[in-house]
């Protein structure tokens, strides 16, 4: 064989070579493209599916407080800390919690759990209270007054997150003992507990709610 025919030859057999790892690459980007979008459409179901398998609940908490309080005991100080959440479902039920504990987190969810414990019913007419209340806790004195739609909740700190998470839209309020959030939100539990719905006075008077409204 002359050196022109083994250069043809050696030329034929890198081109043969060249073909089959062509191929090959291509074989294996298609099965790429074909696998790659069934990992991502099983990794949606699985996200899909966790997303519905996490109901959400209707309580909402809020912390109005945490302060760091300090117990003198015999051996030196003992630190704590307070916390001080409202729990509510905004559809008329509202409740405040206070608890203490070693670290925020368990003071917070004792709290969660004092307050779903201490619930109440408030009777709300349209989207305010039914008839104005001063409500009194300790040095605390919260009032309270019904509003026309579109008024908001003109209230501050602790007052306004019960009357949020209680449900009420419009309303008119006024701090007039102490600044204490825990005072501010009992005596706003006190006020609310005290209401009367319409429906019981007119029971009372013996009429019925049309001719009691008018």
């Amino acid at each position: 064989m002359t050196e022109e025919e083994k250069i043809e030859e050696i030329s034929a057999v890198e081109a043969t070579e060249t073909e089959a790892t062509a191929e090959a690459d291509q074989t294996v980007t298609e099965e790429n493209v074909e696998v790659l979008p069934a990992k991502k459409q099983r990794s949606r179901k699985k996200k899909i599916e966790a997303k519905e398998e996490q109901p959400q609940s209707e309580w909402k908490e809020q912390v109005v407080q945490i302060r760091r309080v300090t117990k003198v005991v015999k051996g030196g100080k003992k630190l704590s800390f307070r916390a001080i959440v409202i729990v509510g479902n905004q559809k008329g039920q509202v409740g405040v919690g206070c608890a203490k504990a070693s670290e925020v987190i368990i003071a917070i969810q004792k709290a969660v759990a004092d307050g779903r414990k201490n619930l109440i019913n408030v009777p709300i007419f349209k989207t305010t209270i039914p008839h104005p209340i001063t409500g009194r806790s300790g040095a605390g004195a919260v009032m309270l007054r019904p509003a026309s739609q579109g008024t908001g909740i003109i209230a501050g700190g602790a007052v306004r997150s019960v009357l949020e998470l209680a449900g009420i839209e419009n309303i008119l309020s006024k701090s007039l003992g102490s600044k204490s959030p825990l005072n501010a939100a009992n005596a706003t539990i006190e006020a609310l507990k005290a209401l009367t719905p319409f429906s019981e006075v007119a029971k009372k008077r013996g009429l019925t709610m049309s001719e009691l409204l008018n």
